[in-house]
């Protein structure tokens, strides 16, 4: 499939990137190990359900989400969203492969500040055999309007 073609628009509009292929894998630990990639490099998105939406939560692959400190950040009402949630959101991507970059599906995002740490990030594509590169003062730039805290704890 390569890249889901409304993260690839968005993309090319703001970012400098390059576009990676794998052996398919499913979870992001895994496609940071077939990719012999650190998983704190790689950005995994997690759908949440908030205030009658939904909205993204983006952290490392290394790390999983804690949602205590996440109720923090954005408020008591949230959750993780379905399976059944995710196809209407993301149409374009196979199925159980989410870009962790949001706004070009009209999702808020929140990104753990663990993230914004590393030299270059990798984002799952919207297939399951697809990452893209960037610099991470290219994904700093490309989520720069999200909020940021931290949420997360290493698996």
């Amino acid at each position: 499939m390569s890249i889901a073609p409304t993260l690839q628009r968005y993309l090319d509009q703001k970012v400098t990137y390059d576009v990676l292929t794998h052996e398919p894998t499913l979870s992001s630990t895994r496609t940071a190990q077939a990719c012999h990639i650190p998983g704190d490099r790689l950005a995994k998105a997690v759908v949440l359900r908030c205030d009658g939406g939904h909205m993204l939560a983006v952290l490392p692959a290394s790390r999983h989400i804690r949602l205590a400190e996440l109720r923090s950040e954005v408020g008591d009402d949230v959750e993780l969203a379905s399976e059944e949630d995710l196809a209407p959101l993301f149409g374009d991507c196979v199925r159980g492969a989410v870009p962790p970059v949001g706004e070009c599906y009209g999702l808020d995002v929140i990104i753990d500040d663990s993230i914004g740490q590393q030299p270059e990030v990798y984002l799952e594509a919207g297939d399951h055999a697809t990452l893209i590169r960037m610099g991470g003062d290219q994904f700093a730039a490309l989520t720069r309007d999200a909020r940021h805290g931290r949420f997360s704890a290493r698996n």
